[in-house]
């Protein structure tokens, strides 16, 4: 990638390196900070805003909003101006601040996901946000605005890096090659949302909660303070999720899994190798006349959280075995008492419903040669894999009601923050597959594969 095509003006910095600016439509994005301040002002006393705005004659009115534009302008300009960013042979290198400079030293090697976002207006102007997960860090770093097209080089260099290509040669790898994998048509994940019935729920409580309270209150601000939330919930999990996950494809590259979608705001996500925790297959009730799941991921230090929005099982099986190599998926289906074949689902034993009635029936326990497999839910299942070499620890516990009908809950933790139970097992099966479970950990990291990028 030629430095030259990336910025306007590179410029040497220390030892040598080449710094680059950012696309120069970036000062529209940073003006609008001090139009913010004036905004939040007025947002936070609208009387005493109002008053003085009525005091003042037109003519200051004029020069005052002329004066803020300038000053947006300025500011805008001068914070593009004083932004740089560089890629030296082990890390990627972001100075910014105009009064306070701050230096952002991405080491190479750290990297585990670089994601190109476009929000509306940005693909009108044909620019793109670059942003960055490293390993151990809960934000992520991010350059924007690049041109699409130098967003796309960038990335590509970077993720050479991050594999292990000299600096000579990363420039001229360019994008990894695309496989497709999935590819969710829009009717399909709109009929899925309106099967969903956490979206019906949400509308009708949305409709029918504000009137109920104005009958009972008669006060606008109450009605208001619930409506209000209640309509955005209802519009975030209906055509919220529509708008983002509309035309989603799933495709497969040496440097991971590519997720692409959104309608208004295009993501171009990557699941990084080697560092998914957990893999859930999610199936509400209404979708499995269909035969349909919902896959969700936990993937340490990243954001990304769904992996497939809506897939024929069969499909969603396939996606999850190039996620987790060598994995095989237990069955759907529940079987009672512990001992059932390797991958099937055994039930809790019979004594749970005294400490969970009807609902102990959802439970369920799989364990075979490379997953510790979790079943809760009787009309909205959800089937969590956590691989054995992801396992950070276990633990059992036990509380005194569990104590008394002999059952207890194995609890394993994992890279991303998240604990997956097996609940309500007979207490001997309950011990024993602590011990097991810690021996199967210790010996999937000594075999599990390294976490890297696409080989050099």
């Amino acid at each position: 990638m030629n430095p030259k095509a990336v910025n306007a003006g590179p410029e040497a910095g220390a030892g040598g390196v080449v710094e680059r600016r950012l696309h120069p439509v970036t000062p529209l994005r940073r003006a609008w900070a001090p139009l913010a301040v004036g905004a939040g002002w007025a947002v936070h006393d609208p009387d005493g805003a109002y008053r003085r705005v009525a005091d003042l004659a037109v003519e200051t009115l004029l020069l005052g909003g002329a004066g803020l534009v300038v000053a947006a302008a300025l500011y805008g300009f001068l914070t593009w101006w004083f932004t740089h960013f560089a890629v030296t042979e082990t890390e990627l290198r972001i100075r910014t601040g105009l009064l306070f400079r701050r230096t952002a030293h991405i080491r190479l090697d750290r990297l585990q996901a670089v994601d190109v976002n476009q929000p509306l207006l940005a693909r009108f102007l044909g620019v793109a946000k670059l942003k960055m997960d490293v390993i151990g860090t809960d934000s992520k770093d991010e350059l924007a605005y690049l041109s699409e097209r130098d967003a796309a080089a960038l990335r590509a260099e970077l993720l050479a890096r991050a594999a292990g290509f000299a600096p000579e040669t990363a420039q001229e790898v360019g994008e990894a090659p695309v496989a497709n994998l999935v590819h969710v048509p829009p009717r399909q994940l709109a009929v899925s949302l309106l099967l969903t019935g956490r979206t019906w729920a949400l509308v009708v409580a949305a409709l029918a909660v504000p009137p109920v309270l104005w009958l009972t209150t008669h006060s606008v601000g109450l009605v208001l303070g619930i409506g209000l939330p209640l309509l955005g919930a209802a519009g975030t999990s209906s055509v919220g999720r529509f708008v983002k996950e509309y035309d989603w494809r799933v495709g497969e590259s040496p440097d991971g899994l590519r997720l692409d979608h959104g309608l208004l705001d295009k993501e171009h996500e990557t699941v990084p190798p080697g560092r998914v925790q957990t893999v859930r297959i999610v199936e509400p009730l209404l979708w499995r006349r269909r035969g349909w799941v919902r896959v969700e991921l936990d993937v340490a230090g990243s954001s990304n959280s769904v992996l497939v929005p809506v897939a024929p099982r069969e499909l969603a099986v396939a996606v999850i075995g190039r996620v987790l190599p060598g994995v095989t998926v237990p069955g759907a289906g529940a079987v009672a008492g512990a001992g059932t074949e390797a991958g099937a689902l055994s039930r809790p034993p019979a004594r749970a419903k005294w400490c969970v009635p009807v609902w102990w029936r959802g439970h369920g326990l799989a364990v075979t040669d490379t997953v510790f497999g979790t079943r809760h839910g009787l009309l909205r299942r959800t089937l969590t894999l956590v691989p054995h070499a992801k396992v950070q620890s276990v633990r059992l516990t036990q509380g005194p009601w569990q104590r008394r009908h002999g059952v207890a809950d194995v609890h394993v933790e994992t890279g991303a923050n998240t604990s997956v139970a097996a609940r309500l097992r007979d207490t001997t099966e309950a011990r024993l597959l602590l011990q097991a479970q810690a021996d199967r950990s210790r010996t999937g990291r000594r075999t599990a594969r390294p976490d890297r990028w696409m080989a050099p």
